[in-house]
């Protein structure tokens, strides 16, 4: 790991602006159901499968996600990367749910307040989206990670996930292991294989995608089905 990283009211209705409300209502309800983002089947599902507290998180999230809407990109990427870094720890899927490779739902992870690094950047792309970043924006990456304990340098596979400004931008890299948000130029210690979204899958760095994700990572087509019944399309 690089030195110097940080580890893990009331409304007054009168008659002439029903009509106006009545649209904003409208608005807003077709805008949350093209999005597909359930927050009261969520947070039902929360409390009976896993309890109150993750009822509260759920409850939490969907605070935060509505005061991020209009924010700035970056202010978004940092709240929606701090709040599942924060929520969740990080544990080996052998360890949370008996397998050696199980990609988990946002709902899943926060039940049982742990997860792997696909498990965190499956959790935040799901509400970046939710906060309005465009899906070509992001994609999940896997990458190779070199980590440095006590002197003693070791790789392993990871996933991250990644920002562009613009197709051809330095992303911004949201990870697990590094809690701070930087571009891929200064993180040294990755390098990438292949990225997604459920749009694309792109090989390496290059900005044009070579394929359908769904179509080849069956875990990725499992998981979004599943967040599907959770209430997140």
């Amino acid at each position: 790991m690089p030195t110097g990283f940080k580890i893990n009211s009331n409304i007054l209705i009168r008659p002439f602006n029903i009509t106006i409300l009545l649209m904003l209502m409208l608005f807003c309800f077709s805008f949350f159901s093209a999005a597909g983002y359930d927050f009261d089947k969520l947070s039902t599902l929360a409390k009976q499968k896993y309890g109150e507290e993750a009822y509260n998180d759920i409850l939490d999230l969907q605070k935060l996600v509505s005061q991020l809407k209009t924010a700035p990109d970056t202010e978004k990427l940092k709240k929606i990367n701090d709040f599942f870094n924060n929520k969740i720890q990080f544990a080996d899927d052998i360890d949370i749910w008996g397998q050696s490779d199980y990609w988990a739902t946002p709902l899943e992870s926060i039940g049982r307040q742990a997860g792997d690094c696909e498990d965190f950047s499956i959790a935040k792309y799901m509400f970046l989206r939710a906060v309005n970043i465009p899906n070509n924006k992001l994609r999940l990456t896997y990458v190779k990670a070199t980590l440095n304990n006590g002197g003693q340098k070791s790789v392993r596979a990871h996933m991250v996930l990644s920002y562009y400004a613009t197709p051809q931008a330095d992303p911004l890299i949201l990870d697990s292991l590094v809690t701070d948000i930087y571009p891929a130029s200064v993180r040294k210690d990755l390098s990438p294989i292949f990225s997604f979204n459920d749009k694309g899958l792109w090989v390496g760095s290059g900005s044009s995608p070579k394929g359908d994700a769904q179509s080849h990572l069956s875990r990725w087509r499992d998981v979004l089905l599943r967040m599907q019944m959770d209430g997140l399309d």
